[in-house]
């Protein structure tokens, strides 16, 4: 699969996709993640200058159209069909493990990282095919909202991680939280692990796994449950957790 990146800071994405999970997979292949400077494309050859001051007036300065959609049609004549465009913006969809699970069939996507005050709306109009946030809450430029896209989508691309399971039985599989986890030691500070991990069962290990995933949930993210997949068996757990609060 390959990532490509517009930003003003190409050094960020490099060093933050170059190492752990992300660094193994372009090394072996499975991933490619490319970064162009949207600096290379201002027509202020000496200093590179990308942004200028907002009509009507206001706070902050705004990324030129011309360097935006000049470096993304450089970057599309790559590419056979023209890539699928995120801009990285609070006002955009909520990324989630769904979206994630989407965007991870797609050969290509590109990643548009603004800063300042933002971009030149006509760049956008032009370009962008989705707007997607990770929170509501606001950052000083696009390039860790992409780099956590880029991370969570590349884990569910066939050989980024070793075990195969990994991707599949961890937090938001069938949008429940995951299961506790524990290693040696057996004892830490007095605290055993739960006597059902150690016996071996594999049936009695799964079902607790399931409960303890759906207990978790339930406790820290309720809201996941009216989405999650559910079996007959999870609706009578949650029922008598339920009955013992009562």
């Amino acid at each position: 699969m390959n990532f490509h990146v517009l930003t003003l800071f190409p050094e960020m994405i490099e060093q933050g996709c170059g190492a752990s999970i992300l660094g193994r997979a372009q090394a072996k292949g499975a991933i490619s993640v490319k970064v162009t400077d949207i600096r290379d494309y201002s027509e202020d050859v000496r200093h590179g200058r990308v942004d200028d001051y907002p009509y009507g007036g206001g706070a902050g300065m705004v990324m030129q159209a011309g360097p935006v959609v000049r470096a993304y049609r450089d970057v599309a004549a790559q590419y056979e069909t023209p890539p699928r465009v995120i801009y990285v913006t609070p006002q955009g969809r909520v990324f989630d493990q769904k979206l994630a699970e989407e965007l991870a069939q797609c050969d290509t996507l590109l990643f548009l990282c603004g800063h300042y005050e933002g971009i030149d709306e006509r760049a956008l109009e032009e370009i962008a095919t989705d707007y997607v946030s990770i929170g509501d809450y606001v950052l000083t430029g696009g390039e860790l909202p992409a780099m956590v896209m880029i991370d969570a989508i590349s884990r569910l691309v066939p050989g980024v991680l070793n075990n195969k399971e990994s991707a599949e039985f961890e937090s938001f599989h069938d949008n429940l939280l995951e299961y506790p986890q524990y290693t040696r030691p057996e004892i830490f500070e007095g605290r055993r692990v739960p006597e059902v991990l150690l016996s071996g069962h594999h049936a009695n290990i799964e079902k607790w796994r399931r409960q303890q995933s759906l207990l978790r949930t339930r406790e820290r993210r309720p809201d996941l449950l009216e989405t999650a997949s559910l079996t007959k068996e999870d609706l009578k757990y949650l029922k008598t957790l339920d009955a013992l609060e009562q």
